[in-house]
This record gives C-alpha cells, structure tokens and sequence, in this order.
C-alpha cells in the first residue's frame, strides 16, 4: 500500500514544507488538485452538492499544479507527484505537453497525470476551451499525450487535436503514467480502457470496494486486467493496519491521508507532528 497526502485547502506557502516532511518520513505521494479562478458570477453547478455551490469560499487558493509540482520536487528526493485531478481539456493540449514533459523531467519521472473533465463551464470559456466536448476531447487528448512526451519528430491528427510534425522539447525520460478521476460511468470507462490507473474522493471501505470492482470489470471487458493499474482515493474509516490491508485485497494501490486534520492531532502541532505519528504508528507497520 502507497501512502499519499494532499495540497487542497493548505497555505499556498506551506506547501513546500509540507513535502520536504512527507519525503522524509516515508510518504509515497502528493497530489495537487486544480481550479484557475471563482466567478463572482457562478452558473455552473457544483456536483453532489444540495445547494449546487462548492463547499469553498471565493478567496480558496488554488496555485498552478506544474508549478508547484516543479517546485516540491526540487525540495524532495522520493516523494512521487500527481493530481486529484487537474482539468486537462480547459487547457490546450501543447501547453498539457510541455507543462507535464517539463515536471517529469526535472523530478527524475516522478510525476504522474491526473486527468478530470470538470465542471466548472466558466473556467473552459475564460480558456477559450469548448464546455460541451470536454469528455469527447480528453478521450483523444491521453494517446495524443502519450504520442508527443515521446521525443524525436512528433505528431498528432485526430478528431479534436492536430498536431504537425515538430519536436517538443524536454520530452519525459520515461512513459508519465495518467490517472483519471471521475465517479461518473464515462469516467470509470474512460479510466480502464484509457488511463493507468483511477482518482477517487473519500469513501467508507465498502464504497471504496465498489467503485474497485466496477473498474475491475472494466478493465476485464477492455482486456487489460492483466496490465498495472493504480487505484488512488481516500478511506473516511479509522485508520488501521487492517483497514488498509483489506483495501489492498480490493486492488486499491494508494491512500490519500492529511494526518494534521485527523481526529487525534494536538492543538499547535502543525504538520510535522501529526505525520510523522502516522508514518511510525501506521506507514511503518504496512512496510
């Protein structure tokens, strides 16, 4: 079992501080999630939500992934990168490219993709991105993505993208695997007949072992339950040794913990204190 943790809703400027921390005590990720901006006028309705709005005030930050990727990467020696998730098709597809080739490279491959098709309609306007085929457009984008991280001479035609010959420089040093989130069925499809793996919310243990199963239906009925596959979410039940044991029969690969907003941190301990109780009373005691 992968043990990662999360920049959402953290200080822009703890964020550095925070990887140098899981680095060191034995954390196997980070991942970034990713908004450009809060509309004072907000049309788009926020998913699962009863009222439609998100659970977030305006001024919530949201910093660049790549850039603070490429920043936390510098700091860190181990600690792999990704997404929960970043909104790939409101962003056009040289800049994903280049965004994602720079970060491989200058973290030794330690990044993964973590693609979502969002929900936000403003943001894809602002973006100069069309709303109504996200879904459509990031399907073509992942192989179009993997066509042109692959150095040398590169090109793409498709549907949605065209790409002429040209070279796009640095390229990764190895495959960047993409992981798609999503609890929608286009999402779960799209995820195992596409992607190298899933990014799910916070779930109890049951509802977790749902959503794995369907993706190992999945990938059976697209021939691929023989090839890698990550599952990456969070478990709202008590952290144990058994809890996560019991989620990797379940072929789930990777937990999202932040242990500083856990029942049992101490007032005033900051960051480092609650993870590095996690690492020794639970990472510690899975490896």
């Amino acid at each position: 079992m992968q043990f990662w943790s999360g920049t959402a809703f953290m200080d822009t400027a703890d964020a550095l501080a925070v990887a140098q921390i899981l680095d060191e005590a034995g954390f196997d990720g980070i991942v970034c999630s990713d908004h450009m901006i809060y509309p004072r006028e907000l049309s788009s309705p926020y998913p699962d939500s009863p009222t439609g709005k998100p659970g977030w005030p305006p001024e919530t930050a949201w910093p660049d992934s790549w850039v603070l990727i490429g920043a936390m990467a510098a700091v860190t020696r181990r600690l792999r990168f990704s997404n929960a998730v970043y909104v790939a098709p409101a962003r056009p597809l040289l800049e994903v490219v280049k965004q994602v080739a720079t970060a491989s490279v200058v973290s030794g491959g330690r990044v993964a993709l973590g693609v979502g098709v969002g929900w936000m309609r403003e943001e894809f306007e602002l973006m100069g991105q069309d709303f109504a085929s996200r879904g459509k457009r990031l399907d073509e984008m992942i192989p179009a993505l993997r066509a042109l991280w692959q150095g040398g001479w590169v090109s793409w035609s498709g549907r949605y993208y065209r790409v002429p010959e040209m070279m796009i420089e640095p390229h990764p040093p190895a495959p960047v695997p993409i992981l798609c989130g999503g609890e929608s069925e286009a999402a779960l499809r799209r995820a195992a007949r596409l992607c190298d793996g899933w990014v799910g919310y916070a779930y109890s243990l049951d509802d977790a072992a749902t959503y794995a199963g369907r993706l190992t239906a999945l990938r059976r009925k697209y021939g691929r339950e023989d090839e890698p596959f990550e599952i990456l979410l969070a478990l709202t039940d008590p952290p144990s040794r058994d809890l996560y044991r019991r989620a990797e029969d379940l072929g789930i690969t990777a937990v999202m913990c932040a242990p500083w907003a856990m029942p049992d941190a101490r007032p005033g301990d900051g960051f480092r204190g609650p993870i590095e109780r996690f690492a020794e009373t639970v990472i510690a005691k899975m490896r």
